[in-house]
């Protein structure tokens, strides 16, 4: 381990979240899945609408886990000075996640349905993917947290 990234977790302690907040992004978590499934399940028109909408969900979904993984895996290498990434890569992490994002919000904006509906489907996947970065940060901040205390206890 360099003497710089040495120094660095001598000066930052790693936050452990508190049970509360856990439980609060968990919470939200399976609610925003929940009210994304429901707008799904109860989605007026065709089923390969449905199909569309629920694969451009779970695209998503995982290309937001992905991106959040990315980030802070390249936040860690800056601050040991490393490099993390190929460009390539960062290209296909960031193009994944904004082909995602677009491909849905295509999909969502030419569906025939009531506008209200839409928007309905609109704002569950926006509260799914906030939801999921949350999600993904807080896993990772308990991942260090334990690995931080198993550190100090060596």
């Amino acid at each position: 381990m360099s003497n710089h990234l040495q120094e660095v977790r001598m000066q930052v302690r790693i936050h452990r979240d508190t049970k509360a907040w856990q439980l609060q992004v968990w919470v939200s978590f399976l609610l925003a899945a929940f009210v994304c499934g429901v707008g799904l399940a109860y989605l007026p028109g065709r089923d390969l609408d449905r199909a569309f909408m629920f694969m451009g969900y779970m695209f998503c979904l995982s290309a937001a886990f992905v991106l959040a993984k990315f980030v802070r895996d390249n936040e860690r290498a800056r601050l040991e000075k490393r490099d993390a990434d190929t460009p390539l890569f960062r290209l296909v992490v960031w193009g994944g996640f904004f082909l995602a994002m677009a491909l849905t919000a295509w999909g969502l904006m030419r569906m025939e349905v009531n506008e209200t509906y839409k928007a309905y489907l609109g704002v569950s996947w926006l509260y799914l993917i906030t939801c999921t970065f949350t999600l993904a940060k807080t896993l990772r901040d308990a991942h260090e947290a334990d690995i931080d205390e198993a550190r100090n206890r060596e």
